[in-house]
């Protein structure tokens, strides 16, 4: 049989209609074989500490001075930190307006045993330095774990030479190695998928799935209006450019990751239209842009807020500002660790709905559209590192022309 029948997310979609014919018809068995699901989930949380500690600290010690790291990485990391909080920002409103999920809440036996983690802001502040870094790792404390690796990163560029390149390739192995191992796992998705929508259909019914048209059309919404407004208007007041004519100059890219779904897939098309196109200078594009693609994820960031929101919403949970705050910095710094392959968003989801007490396994729910959303979360991130590289540039070498 040809291999593009046989490729990941036909096979995922074909486990999604099999788990919910099998969830429906034989509901005692679905429900004896969540295991199945659950040991998917747990391969997924499993790399989630050390893939987002090598790729941050791999992407700051990427820069090769201190002076570029107040130049072009200082310029990058603003923009990248600035344009992905702007983006949950604006997923948190747009959820917030449309409630999506609100009217296809679980069942009450279902959603009352959940209970979403109470945040207080004092010491959600003070979460975010680690007494014990090792605690913080043994107990998967996402926060305190991206701030030590900030800081470590910050302070090995300030060693010897030699000592700092066996640190970053040392580093640099661990996400290599992290990377492969999350395609392998992300190649179990049509058997965990399977177990997972099985189990949700045969204890909630079929209907929350019949209801994701507002969750879709919500995402597709919000991630319409960062593409256009937000990152539009950064690009038109920064550079100067009309944001239609710099689309025409690198569409080529968005083309490749839209249908790809992945940032690392696109990135040699990225950098070339960059610098061929887009007039941006070879030392901005071959960091700024291969930066984006491990750091700037900001369809990424917004989808995720609204995937846990709706989430929130099936549960019957209502979440406080302090927990939505919590949502926000933690898909804020959790799309700096998402890997730039096709549903590796999904690791990173585990992350956030924990760090609010919701259940993981909803997961099951999104996936049935992931796909298809992961095809216009991906374009999102690649129009956004090439508007930062545009920026970045137009910052260090005042160049407003393509």
């Amino acid at each position: 049989m040809n291999k593009k029948v046989l490729n990941l997310e036909n096979l995922t979609l074909l486990s999604i209609i099999l788990g919910v014919i099998f969830g429906y018809f034989f509901k005692d068995l679905a429900l004896n074989l969540k295991v199945i699901g659950d040991i998917y989930i747990a391969l997924l949380k499993m790399l989630i500490i050390p893939l987002v500690f090598a790729s941050i600290f791999i992407a700051i010690l990427g820069l090769k001075s201190s002076d570029d790291l107040k130049s072009i990485g200082l310029k990058s990391f603003i923009y990248y930190l600035s344009t992905t909080s702007l983006a949950v920002i604006l997923g948190l409103i747009v959820v917030n307006i449309f409630d999506p999920g609100s009217n296809m809440q679980l069942p009450q036996d279902i959603s009352s045993d959940i209970q979403p983690k109470d945040v207080n802001i004092n010491d959600f502040l003070l979460s975010f330095i680690p007494s014990n870094i090792f605690y913080a790792f043994a107990n998967g404390q996402i926060l305190p774990i991206i701030f030590f690796a900030i800081m470590f990163a910050i302070a090995t560029m300030y060693i010897q030479k030699d000592k700092k390149e066996t640190l970053y390739n040392f580093f640099d192995s661990i996400n290599d190695s992290m990377m492969v191992l999350a395609k392998w796992i992300i190649n179990l998705t049509p058997i965990g998928v399977f177990f997972l929508i099985a189990y949700t259909i045969a204890k909630n019914g079929i209907d929350p799935l019949i209801n994701l048209y507002s969750y879709v059309l919500t995402v597709l919404f919000a991630l319409f209006l960062h593409a256009v407004v937000t990152l539009g208007a950064i690009l038109y007041f920064i550079t100067k450019i009309d944001p239609i004519t710099y689309f025409t100059k690198i569409k080529e890219a968005l083309m490749v990751s839209f249908s790809t779904a992945s940032s690392s897939a696109t990135l040699p098309v990225s950098i070339e239209v960059a610098k061929t196109n887009a007039n941006v200078d070879k030392k901005v594009a071959g960091f700024v842009l291969p930066l984006g693609a491990t750091i700037n994820m900001d369809g990424t960031a917004l989808y995720e807020s609204i995937a846990v929101m709706f989430i929130a919403n099936i549960s019957g949970v209502e979440l406080t500002f302090a927990q939505q705050v919590t949502i926000f910095v933690t898909a804020t710094f959790a799309s700096i660790g998402a890997a730039g392959i096709p549903g590796a968003g999904l690791i990173m989801m585990t992350m956030i709905l924990e760090s609010v007490g919701l259940p993981v396994e909803y997961i099951a729910l999104i996936i049935a559209v992931d796909r298809f959303l992961d095809m216009f979360r991906t374009s999102i991130n690649v129009w956004g590192d090439l508007i930062g590289a545009k920026v970045v540039d137009t910052l260090v070498f005042r160049k407003t022309k393509i």
